[in-house]
């Protein structure tokens, strides 16, 4: 359930709801907006009669969340939550754009890259230091190397990074490099991988998984929130279904889904949602019209020479190109690049 605070709620009488609600069992989360405070009480083994908490000096009202994700849910927080990556806000009017390579494979690349997106007006830097693939004789990445390219990069370009984290021993090593941590499809359910997200104070990025319906993707989220770490962005990244003519199906209808049920930002990654690079400019526009927060694009300088996901990469030059085209799809629909 959800207690909401009167405007003039004192301090005072916020702490006797929350202390009240705490010896039912209730397990408290605050959350402060403009004007109200919102007391999410989760868990609790009696819960107390609504009557009983509304007639409590300080109370407007009572909310009992229906969904199963209660922290995650509108019904918590009805403004949408915008997250801040360095001078970067993520879940306002400005769509972000986060480009760069599928994985890092050596300096050159990452900085020729960088600098190119960085100057076509992408916000953050994408690419993989450890990266999960099917085949075990795959390139997997640099590892804490490729961390330090990223970095180094950041430096140069002052774009924020997103990079994957595959396991939660990697949790810290990779906070510490990164803005924001990426949790990828295949990790959507890895519950422990989940919690230990929930421990750190720095943005992360939850992409849905392969077969994940927006409700378990949603419940994703949740294991984060509930651990005290509430910001998350979620991102659509195309899910495995019967088609075959795309790597995956983009299901851009998730983007609108997602934000009528939930507070949090919404990201789109067409690039693996089509593993085509011919396709990743028209649904990226489709991404933008269909309310997207934001877009993650790789960009390879040389995409037939790709250690991994060559065929889905765009050139500078196409990124170049969709850029501009972005900019007059977002104007139409209110919001800016």
């Amino acid at each position: 359930m959800i207690v909401v605070m009167a405007p003039r709620a004192t301090p005072e009488e916020i702490a006797a709801v929350r202390e009240k609600l705490e010896k039912f069992g209730f397990e408290m989360h605050l959350s402060q907006g403009v004007e109200r405070t919102i007391l999410g009480a989760v868990g609790g083994k009696r819960p107390p009669e609504t009557a009983a908490l509304e007639v409590m000096a300080g109370v407007e009202k009572v909310v009992r969340i229906l969904q199963p994700f209660k922290l995650v849910s509108k019904e918590f927080k009805s403004e949408p939550t915008v997250i801040k990556v360095r001078n970067l806000e993520i879940g306002n009017s400005r769509v972000v754009v986060g480009a760069g390579p599928c994985v890092v494979e050596n300096r050159d690349q990452l900085l020729e890259v960088a600098r190119r997106v960085q100057a076509a007006g992408a916000n953050l830097l994408r690419g993989g230091a450890f990266k999960p693939r099917t085949s075990p004789y795959s390139f997997q990445g640099l590892g804490e190397e490729g961390l330090k390219l990223l970095a180094e990069a950041r430096e140069e370009t002052g774009l924020g990074i997103v990079t994957e984290v595959m396991e939660p021993g990697q949790v810290e090593l990779v906070a510490e490099y990164t803005d924001i941590l990426q949790l990828g499809a295949r990790n959507m359910q890895n519950f422990n991988l989940l919690k230990a997200l929930g421990a750190v104070r720095k943005p992360v990025l939850l992409k849905r998984g392969l077969s994940g319906t927006i409700q378990e993707w949603l419940m994703a989220a949740e294991y984060i929130l509930s651990g005290g770490n509430y910001e998350v962005i979620l991102c659509e990244r195309g899910i495995r279904t019967f088609e075959t003519a795309t790597r995956n199906t983009l299901d851009l209808s998730a983007v609108p889904v997602a934000k009528q049920l939930s507070h949090l930002p919404v990201m789109v990654d067409p690039s693996h949602g089509t593993g085509d690079w011919k396709l990743v400019a028209p649904m990226s526009k489709a991404a933008v019209a269909a309310g997207a927060d934001g877009i993650l694009i790789e960009v390879h300088p040389r995409p037939e020479e790709a250690l991994s996901d060559g065929p889905q990469s765009l050139t500078p030059g196409r990124f170049d190109n969709l850029m501009d085209e972005l900019r007059s799809v977002a104007a139409a629909v209110g919001r800016q690049i």
